[in-house]
């Protein structure tokens, strides 16, 4: 199960990447890479502490189901946060404009 669950959880990380360079400016890139690692490297580093406490109360299903939730929720919000924002590439298609380089 640990297997199956490692083969699938970072599946978002490609897609998240791709489409923050996408629809930040070239000049901003750097900048917009480094924070969203940012902010997934501090999870990562608080959350060992949290699972600790909770194994220590006898909750031991409770990081399980919490991390879980907390995908989830991830998923949904970027989700519905950019599900109606396109990509310059995609915008210039749908108007019918030439692509760059054409």
């Amino acid at each position: 199960m640990f297997l199956a669950r490692m083969s699938i959880s970072q599946m978002d990380v490609p897609t998240r990447q791709s489409y923050t360079m996408a629809v930040v400016d070239p000049d901003e890139r750097t900048a917009a890479a480094g924070l969203t690692n940012v902010a997934r490297s501090t999870a990562s580093a608080i959350s060992p502490a949290i699972t600790g406490w909770a194994f220590s109360v006898a909750a031991l299903a409770l990081p399980f189901f919490a991390a879980g939730a907390i995908k989830v929720a991830y998923d949904l919000l970027v989700f519905f946060s950019f599900r109606d924002l396109r990509p310059p590439e995609e915008q210039r298609r749908a108007s019918g404009a030439p692509e760059v380089g054409s």
